[in-house]
């Protein structure tokens, strides 16, 4: 029976663990937190149980919903009728069906026609690699106009990317398109998006204990530090609380330069490759507050002089039931993985957001906030740069039984649990042929 060792205990190593176990294979999962989960993993926020970033099912999400189906879950989704809002020239535009796009009062017919036009034809094309050779911001002026692309596309570009958009490819926002049309019924008409009650805590404990009837290992608290070869066609994997365990095989699923520290084995350019992966990770604040902000899902803020990227209410799709009555509202703030906002306490980044979001809605309060947790992960997705996928190393390392494989390899679509459990089970297909 071989023996495989899994680096990472977030949802694409836990979907790798239970495909290898389904093969019959030994299977160790070595995570260095408390919980598995990764980037989907759940939190206390005041008195009550939240996931630590925001998550939610689109109807599109075949990969996400397939697992819960066998964890035994998927009839549990709640589907519910969203809107999107936009905060532009200091008023907030609601833009949730064709109506609304319309008459949306920041763009001009031709310019609505363009942006209709460019989301149109990025949403048929079906390979982002198409695009990867034109940098975003040309491509969007080509499609869009100029007006458009200032008014709108470059502050969210700026909200997402950072100064980093001057060097990301247009399959970034092709991704990005393809991903939120798929929400839609009915092309610009309704959006609608799924949660499961409790977030994903109900969906980690439950695969943890499929994974536990598959015998799979499952190491918490135990973070890797060097994996090295044995001499005998196998590897050790050295974790730093002194614990070292052999195995046939290996995968990382930890984040490009990460994973190449750890293996010394490597060669020095694919070590190199892997190293110049640049990642943009998000500082996400999670607020409890007494009493609802708007309608919308999400709002996109167009202004400047806001440190969040947006405004995502749950509560405006999950019941408010859930919370106590109380509304969950997460703000995130997107920047590469070195930026000094990550070293930023959360009472420093609280002191920033807090009277931000009082700027957005004058009629909240101090006292309205309840609760005020701030969660950071600085290597969330990798940057599409121009020919971004004749860059990446391949999942097989130049090391027989060493296998990378983590968000980086996401090439047609965005940093996601579905598109996490989709590479998780594509690759492992690659890797097991």
């Amino acid at each position: 029976m071989y023996s495989w060792g899994i680096i990472g205990g977030g949802i694409m190593g836990m979907t790798i663990a239970h495909r290898l176990a389904q093969q019959g294979c030994a299977v160790t999962i070595f995570e260095a937190e408390e919980d598995l989960g990764g980037l989907a993993s759940s939190w206390q926020l005041g008195d009550f149980s939240c996931d630590r970033h925001y998550h939610v099912i689109l109807l599109s999400d075949t990969y996400t919903r397939s697992i819960l189906n066998e964890l035994g879950l998927e009839k549990n989704i709640r589907w519910e009728e969203t809107k999107s809002g936009f905060y532009t020239d200091s008023h907030f535009y609601s833009m949730s069906n064709t109506l609304e796009f319309l008459t949306f009062p920041p763009l001009h017919i031709i310019d609505k026609f363009r942006l209709g036009l460019t989301i149109l034809y990025a949403s048929k094309v079906k390979d982002g690699r198409k695009l990867e050779g034109q940098y975003v911001a040309d491509w969007l002026r080509k499609w869009s106009g100029n007006n458009t692309y200032e008014k709108l596309w470059l502050p969210l570009l700026r909200a997402k990317l950072g100064d980093s958009y001057h060097d990301t490819s247009a399959a970034f926002i092709w991704a990005t398109i393809q991903r939120m049309y798929a929400a839609r019924n009915s092309g610009l008409k309704k959006e609608r998006f799924g949660y499961l009650p409790g977030g994903y805590a109900p969906v980690i404990e439950v695969f943890s204990q499929l994974l536990n009837r598959e015998k799979v290992s499952i190491k918490k608290n135990h973070l890797a530090h060097r994996v090295s070869p044995t001499g005998d066609g196998k590897f050790q994997i050295q974790c730093s609380n002194g614990l070292e365990e052999t195995f046939n095989k290996i995968i990382l699923t930890l984040p490009s330069p990460v994973s190449a520290r750890l293996c010394d084995i490597l060669q020095l350019q694919e070590k190199s490759k892997l190293e110049e992966i640049r990642y943009l990770g998000v500082i996400c604040a999670s607020l409890l507050l007494k009493k609802p902000l708007s309608k919308f899902y999400v709002t996109n803020i167009t202004d400047s002089g806001y440190p969040f990227t947006g405004v995502i209410e749950m509560t405006a799709l999950v019941d408010r039931k859930y919370f106590g009555g109380n509304t969950l509202v997460y703000l995130p703030k997107y920047a590469l993985s070195h930026d000094s906002a990550f070293k930023l306490s959360d009472h420093e980044v609280q002191d920033q957001f807090f009277p931000a979001l009082k700027r957005l809605h004058p009629a909240l309060q101090d006292d309205d906030l309840l609760a005020f947790k701030v969660s950071r992960a600085d290597n969330v997705f990798a940057l599409p740069v121009l020919h971004y996928s004749q860059k990446l190393p391949p999942v097989q390392t130049s090391t027989p039984g060493i296998y990378i494989v983590n968000s980086a390899h996401i090439l047609n679509g965005t940093a996601n649990v579905n598109e996490s459990i989709r590479l998780a089970e594509h690759a492992l297909l690659h890797i097991l042929r």
